[in-house]
């Protein structure tokens, strides 16, 4: 286990607004290497209409079509049916995730898929499906690519596990499912702006492994649960290695350190690994040389969810609010409207180690 050292002082890094979304929330966000932005939005009863969208001069536009976010349960493997988050590759391809949960409910088992879209055609290249894990307990949450082997790592919750998938033959495994460092700590209660996050029957939000980075030379891959306050990590190699035993992966992961609450994670080019942390309405990072230090503090991220790097320098983040939903509050909506897309421009963060 590594002692993260923590910066004495706040840094402040200036919050920007990039677009404004009415009461249609966001949640995972990607930049490609163009610049171009895409936001996806998550099915719900009230307030959808696209599951993924470009941003063109802060309007959202459906993507890659109009058709593909046409809601049609009938039609759900042509169809988006929850598009939880994106992710733009090193050769600047997107990579869509829809893990098929309306309302965080049960899948709906035939639409649960990953993307793969040429953005230089904007066509869907490849769709995987699954189907050699349990897809009717799923709940597929965040991915990576990794170009250089053709192996895509993701995270579940449900299943309490991270999922490798080999991008060649489309088969995919099961991996630490319900190891320590994948599942919420017991009894782990989330506790943000003075209120705990719960149901109306007292049930507390809870999530297992949820946020993913992987850094960009594809060598080792960062993971947490939501409902605990310590980072993982493990070398890629024991995940692609098929002839190791559970409990061999499960030996070779490395405890970071304490980071406290985290949602969305991702790696940078130097080797930072940026974490979103909710009861401080704040970004933070953990440094190559172990050191913890915030990036920037802001009232207005509210469940800063999902980050991407564009070309530009510019760390774009989208604020969630899902502890402000109806859901959390005795059926009150708290959500504090227009939902927004931001960004920070990166750039070095003393600290006073």
């Amino acid at each position: 286990m590594t002692t993260l050292s923590t910066s004495a002082q706040t840094a402040g890094t200036p919050v920007l607004e990039v677009a404004e979304f009415g009461k249609h929330q966001p949640i995972g966000v990607a930049v490609s290497q163009q610049g171009r932005i895409f936001v996806t939005f998550p099915k719900t009863k009230t307030n959808y209409d696209y599951g993924l969208t470009e941003i063109v001069n802060g309007q959202r536009i459906p993507y890659p079509n109009a058709e593909w976010n046409q809601w049609d349960s009938l039609q759900a493997r042509t169809r988006f049916v929850s598009v939880q988050t994106v992710f733009v590759d090193q050769q600047d391809n997107l990579w869509v995730l829809d893990p098929a949960n309306p309302g965080d409910g049960a899948p709906l088992i035939a639409g649960i898929k990953l993307l793969k879209i040429n953005l230089k055609t904007n066509q869907v290249e490849r769709i995987y499906r699954f189907e050699d894990i349990p897809r009717e307990r799923s709940g597929l949450n965040d991915m990576r690519i990794d170009t250089r082997r053709q192996v895509a790592y993701l995270s579940d919750p449900k299943l309490a596990a991270i999922v490798v998938l080999d991008l060649q033959t489309g088969k995919s495994r099961l991996l630490l499912q319900g190891d320590k460092s994948t599942k919420a700590a017991p009894g782990f209660v989330l506790r943000i702006d003075g209120r705990e996050v719960k149901d109306e029957d007292g049930k507390a939000f809870s999530s297992n492994v949820n946020g993913i980075a992987l850094t960009h030379d594809f060598e080792l891959l960062y993971f947490r649960a939501i409902n605990q306050t310590k980072l993982y990590r493990i070398k890629t190699e024991y995940l692609r290695d098929a002839s190791l035993s559970a409990r061999q992966v499960a030996a070779k992961v490395e405890e970071v350190g304490e980071t406290g609450v985290s949602h969305g994670m991702l790696a940078d080019a130097a080797g930072n690994v940026y974490l979103t942390d909710s009861p401080n309405h704040a970004v933070r990072r953990v440094t190559p040389a172990g050191h913890f230090e915030t990036v920037a503090q802001d009232p207005r991220l509210h469940w800063p969810d999902t980050f991407s790097i564009g070309p530009d320098g510019y760390l774009y983040l989208t604020a969630a609010q899902i502890n402000l939903l109806p859901k959390w509050n005795n059926g009150q909506d708290r959500v504090q409207y227009p939902f927004r897309l931001y960004k920070m421009k990166l750039g070095a963060t003393k600290t006073t180690n």
